[in-house]
């Protein structure tokens, strides 16, 4: 079985795959003091929930916007499961032609989401990840990474708000009753979920109007879920995004 990694800058998203099915995914907190042996104990842990080892886990493959966290995920690998993962970065076969004006400046998440959206929806796509950051993507109908946009993510703001000012409490990131509240935590959270929600559709109508074709508009992360709901242009929800990407690009690199 595949065991794929996408190591972000405030969780770390895990997917076990058999063939194209995905088994089983957890996520934990991305900690960059963590070493292999303590990775070794956690997945080992989430494994056997499920009545499975890591002897059943043959291949492996990183995805990493967390250089300090990379290197003992791999180690890992290496000394528990037997096995070198394949890490996304340069020189990867993705299948998609990259028009960043520096394609290594590129998140390897981003790519990652690119090829998954294309693979599902070849007409084009807008790919909405809220994550550490909210980042826009856009695919173009002939499969390529067109480019996109970079916003704080949902938490960083709400932890923004807290930190910079004396009396505003930090709140539970979650969709108020109503848009107008009628207390301090839900006057945060309005501005917070109502807020990004229309910072996606402004955005997204913003690349639409950039565009010669129609793309799917898809969410992904794990707030995703939350924002869709009052959002007007986010068409598909689909958290797992990359990790089904980080399947498809082992697939198209392994030998």
């Amino acid at each position: 079985m595949l065991l794929a990694v996408d190591i972000g800058n405030t969780h770390t998203a895990l997917g076990l795959f058999e063939g194209e099915a995905l088994r089983f995914d957890w996520r934990v907190e991305t900690r960059v003091e963590r070493t292999a042996d303590e990775y070794a104990a956690i997945l080992s842990g989430l494994l056997e929930l499920q009545g499975l080892t890591m002897r059943q886990v043959t291949e492996a493959i990183i995805s990493s916007v967390v250089p300090p966290a990379t290197a003992p995920m791999e180690r890992l690998f290496v000394r528990y499961f037997g096995v070198a993962a394949l890490v996304v970065g340069p020189g990867m076969k993705t299948g998609m032609a990259v028009l960043y004006e520096n394609p290594r400046d590129l998140g390897a998440d981003r790519i990652v989401n690119a090829v998954a959206a294309y693979a599902r929806w070849p007409q084009g796509a807008i790919v909405v990840d809220f994550g550490t950051a909210t980042t826009f993507d856009a695919i173009t109908a002939r499969g390529e990474y067109a480019g996109g946009i970079i916003a704080p993510g949902l938490i960083v703001s709400a932890d923004a708000l807290y930190r910079s000012t004396a009396r505003l409490p930090r709140v539970e990131i979650a969709r108020p009753k109503r848009v107008v509240g009628t207390n301090t935590v839900a006057s945060i959270q309005a501005g917070l979920v109502f807020g990004y929600a229309g910072m996606v559709d402004a955005l997204v109508n913003r690349i639409r109007a950039e565009m010669n074709y129609a793309p799917m508009v898809v969410a992904t992360g794990g707030l995703a879920t939350l924002v869709a709901r009052d959002s007007s242009t986010i068409e598909e929800c689909d958290e797992l995004l990359t990790l089904r990407g980080l399947r498809i690009l082992f697939e198209r690199n392994h030998v």
